[in-house]
């Protein structure tokens, strides 16, 4: 059952004011940039940015940290979102796992549509090995649109015979963007609805096939991916689909952890004052620990 903030906060997010989904995409930018003015950011975590193969990057650090770094894909249906906007829950991801976080400002739709965001986490990816990183301490993490890519990524690496990273982690991933799927809970979710996704996933496939595996990776073989984590929570849209992309990794053999919230919404994750998120976290960060090579 979901704790009282969290009712609180589904009720606030419920509000006009906080519906990222409103006016241009510049103003929708802008406007999940600002609202990261109104979490903290752990003062024991430091942030530098760089380039990663060309890609703009951040890199999220704690004092000691653990072997090994995860590469995170930000959230934002592949149009909206950025390090900005999501450094705060960066900052509290790298101070959860003890770990440094390698965050990446893919190109966005529709300027840039499928495969840019992909070609970008690939290219970040890549780099790490040049950093010196093996894939054994690597970890490929993302939320919501960020989820589904780093899926894709795992499949990509895969298909073209590349190291695998240790395990992936996503957070109420977007993995079905053909609008083919049943969608559930479209009066709970106060993150998107039926029009947002049908919108955006025209943005970001552009020419394409919205069922191209690379895309949509409930349509693809997913025998042989590393070990993946899943948390989603039960008031979200997308729970039909992640629901469906979990059976269906389970029969290809995936070691893959289905982590369902009780009356949660999508990506609760990146508000900091909830009960559920701080325990979620914890979670992300034993299951990281649990795949990990424990070697530099």
């Amino acid at each position: 059952m979901a704790s009282v903030q969290a009712k609180i906060a589904l009720r606030i997010l419920q509000l006009r004011p906080f519906n990222w989904a409103k006016g241009s995409l510049a103003e929708q930018r802008s406007r999940l940039e600002a609202l990261s003015r109104f979490f903290r950011t752990p003062k024991d975590v430091s942030m530098s940015e760089l380039s990663a193969n060309g890609v703009q990057a951040a890199l999220f650090d704690v004092a000691n940290s653990k072997p090994g770094i995860v590469l995170y894909l930000h959230g934002g249906a592949y149009v909206v979102g950025s390090v900005t906007s999501h450094r705060k829950f960066l900052a509290r991801l790298a101070k959860a796992c003890q770990m440094k976080v390698l965050a990446i400002d893919y190109r966005l739709a529709p300027e840039h549509p499928f495969p840019a965001a992909l070609q970008d986490a690939l290219a970040a990816y890549q780099w790490l090995f040049s950093q010196g990183y093996d894939p054994s301490n690597i970890v490929i993490a993302g939320d919501s649109a960020g989820g589904g890519l780093a899926i894709a990524a795992l499949i990509s690496l895969r298909d073209g015979k590349l190291p695998l990273p240790a395990c992936a982690v996503c957070i109420s991933p977007w993995v079905n963007l053909s609008g083919t799927e049943k969608k559930s809970n479209n009066n709970h979710d106060p993150m998107l609805n039926p029009e947002i996704l049908e919108v955006y996933s025209r943005y970001y496939t552009g020419q394409a096939d919205a069922s191209n595996p690379l895309i949509s990776p409930i349509f693809a073989d997913l025998e042989g991916l590393p070990p993946i984590l899943i948390q989603a929570g039960t008031n979200e849209i997308l729970l039909s689909q992640i629901e469906e992309f979990y059976e269906k990794a389970r029969k290809a053999s995936v070691e893959i952890t289905l982590d369902l919230w009780q009356g949660m919404f999508h990506v609760f994750q990146i508000i900091p004052i909830l009960p559920e998120t701080k325990l979620s976290l914890k979670k992300i960060a034993n299951f990281i620990w649990d795949k990990i090579s424990p070697n530099p």
